[in-house]
């Protein structure tokens, strides 16, 4: 009945429901055309005159449809349903596939062409799975079907969702799917789920049901409004591929197995100790109130070792960015507020102000380098009152040294200009040890600097929303801290600011350890041909993919064949709209020289 789509289930039935304009039925009916097939019998209950009609004869050249009704599918489960179809099941070798399933074109093949008569198609488990489980054996025996009651998360790394496709022989039908349906309806009553009778048969050792994983191939189960959005994502075309995930800004973890080179985290923290410490305490963080500012304050200081009245948290660094654009200073020559940025850079900034009181300075040169005294000379008397700098800069990595950047912040104070540094990707430079401008001493030295970070980049932890701003201009942090919500940082983050400085050595171990694999990583990509990869102090690259080849089709295609998301950076304000580039995150060395292999694959 589908009563979690809402409206989209209203005046007709779940399989109706378009994903990318194509109801689920009609995908599943164009599948099953290419295989030999008797018949396609459909069981139907909700709304199901409307499903009759709306299929109508439009199927009639290719395949043989028939129609099952339930008449009290509100009073019953799937087990009454396909009882109602005990007969048939018994005339043919049989495919079962659920009506709610969006998947690959090869899964239907794939348990055809198996040898084995009874088969199951099985998935490995992932968070957003829900449903029947089963565990396998190392010859692929379905050794148990776990229910939704018996599912255990200490176990679920053994785990293998059903994709709810099978295969059924007759004489697997006749002599005991059959028999020990009619015998479990009989028992327990017809309000249950057929796959308890699959269950009960796998407990009998007799292994006549085996399971094939599918691996990589791309399905989703569709019961609510999210279901229904990630699944379009997945099965988007290529028109529309890249738009439906970079909207997304996250959340990748619900597709399975995917590999995000996109979003730009530390690999290597925290470390499996920290997060250790983490899950031990995540009932009371979980059930119990965060604290407010002035304790975060607190916490915030001692961790990053700056002074209450310099530091104010925040829910990730976007939040500060947002109050931050909001409050440029009021320049002392009585111009317009004027706020200078160097393009291409991270648009979050520039999309929080005013685009006609913006001044961009863009590096003339094929690699989007510049210096300190660049950026002197060239807003020098152009009368803004706050300059951006994001150091290393995104997507470029260009990185501007410590020294050199306070030379810039001497200029500005000099002229009443607030510079704004953003180092959110500073500790996986070089010299990270030593190049963070954190500091009471630097901040009282600079007044007119401000310094933003990001905790969730470069200490990994972006689900946590962390990040903070510092600057000896109290009045302007005493400001963002009167604006901010009174809880706008959640317990878990609150805790690992409580805990960061136990897991400090194991921090600087892991940007040692990112700098030794990012100088690899680049290496790797400078051996493939289509690519020219520019010097980077960050945890990404970007890269001019070279003629003939376009940025967008290899995105595409390392996507749709390799489950990896990388960025198309070619519309990027600042970037020769000329050539064609691409953004590539540093991940682990596995995931990295994986990366690498498939843009080998690579062929127009």
């Amino acid at each position: 009945m589908g009563r979690r789509l809402g409206e989209l289930t209203r005046d007709n039935t779940k399989c109706m429901v378009p994903v990318n304009g194509v109801p689920i039925i009609d995908r599943l009916l164009q599948q099953l055309t290419a295989q030999q097939l008797q018949r396609v019998i459909i069981v139907v209950g909700y709304k199901g005159q409307e499903l009759k009609d709306y299929i109508g004869h439009r199927y009639d050249d290719r395949l043989k449809i028939e129609y099952i009704e339930n008449p009290v599918y509100d009073k019953t489960n799937n087990i009454y349903s396909l009882a109602l179809a005990k007969r048939q099941l018994q005339e043919d070798d049989t495919l079962l596939v659920e009506s709610d399933l969006v998947f690959s074109d090869r899964l239907i093949p794939m348990i055809v062409e198996n040898p084995y008569p009874n088969l199951a198609l099985v998935a490995k488990y992932e968070s957003w799975m829900d449903g029947t489980m089963v565990r396998i054996d190392n010859e692929q025996n379905i050794v148990n079907f776990i229910s939704k009651d018996a599912f255990d998360y200490s176990d679920a790394d053994s785990y293998y969702k059903t994709v709810n496709i099978y295969k059924l022989s007759r004489d697997f039908s006749q002599n005991k799917y059959v028999p020990f349906l009619d015998a479990y309806t009989k028992a327990v009553g017809n309000n249950e789920y057929y796959e308890n009778v699959l269950r009960i048969i796998s407990l009998l050792n007799s292994h006549e049901m085996k399971a094939l994983p599918i691996g990589t191939e791309k399905w989703y189960e569709i019961d609510d409004k999210q279901d229904l959005d990630i699944a379009e994502a997945l099965f988007a075309g290529e028109q529309d591929l890249l738009r439906k995930y970079y909207g997304r800004y996250g959340g990748f973890w619900r597709f399975p197995q995917m590999l995000d080179f996109c979003y730009l985290v530390n690999p290597y923290f925290p470390t499996r100790r920290m997060k250790d410490e983490l899950r031990a305490n995540f009932d009371t963080l979980l059930t119990e109130y965060p604290s407010g500012m002035k304790v975060n304050t607190l916490l915030a200081s001692k961790c990053f070792g700056v002074s209450e009245q310099y530091i104010v948290p925040g829910n990730g660094a976007a939040e500060l960015i947002k109050l931050l654009m909001n409050f440029p200073p009021s320049p002392s020559n009585g111009s317009g507020q004027l706020v200078g940025f160097i393009r291409p850079t991270f648009e979050e900034y520039p999309n929080r102000y005013d685009k006609n009181k913006q001044v961009a300075f863009v590096p003339q040169n094929a690699d989007y380098r510049y210096t300190a005294d660049d950026l002197m000379s060239f807003f020098d008397g152009k009368g803004v009152s706050q300059i951006v700098l994001v150091n290393p800069d995104n997507p470029s990595g260009n990185f501007i040294a410590k020294a050199d950047v306070l030379r810039l912040a001497s200029w500005c104070l000099q002229r009443d200009i607030r510079l704004v540094v953003d180092e959110s990707f500073v500790d996986f430079s070089e010299d990270y040890a030593t190049n963070s401008l954190l500091s009471d001493g630097l901040l009282e030295a600079y007044p007119t600097m401000v310094v933003m970070k990001s905790i969730s980049k470069s200490y990994g932890v972006p689900g946590l929303r962390l990040g903070i701003l510092a600057s000896a201009d109290t009045a302007l942090i005493a400001r963002m801290k009167k604006e901010v919500s009174i809880w706008n940082l959640n317990s878990f983050a609150e805790f690992f600011m409580q805990i960061y400085n136990k897991h400090e050595r194991d921090y600087q171990r892991a940007c040692a350890r990112f700098v030794d694999e990012r100088a690899h990583f680049e290496q790797q990509l400078r051996s493939v041909p289509f690519l020219r990869v520019m010097p980077s102090q960050a945890n990404y690259f970007l890269c001019e993919v070279l003629p003939p080849y376009t940025a967008s089709a290899i995105v595409i295609h390392m996507l749709k064949h390799h489950n990896i998301l990388t960025r198309d950076c070619s519309l990027k304000p600042g970037l020769d709209p000329e050539r064609q580039y691409m953004r590539i995150a540093v991940r682990n060395h596995e995931d990295n020289t994986r990366l690498i292999e498939a843009l080998k694959t690579f062929v127009p």
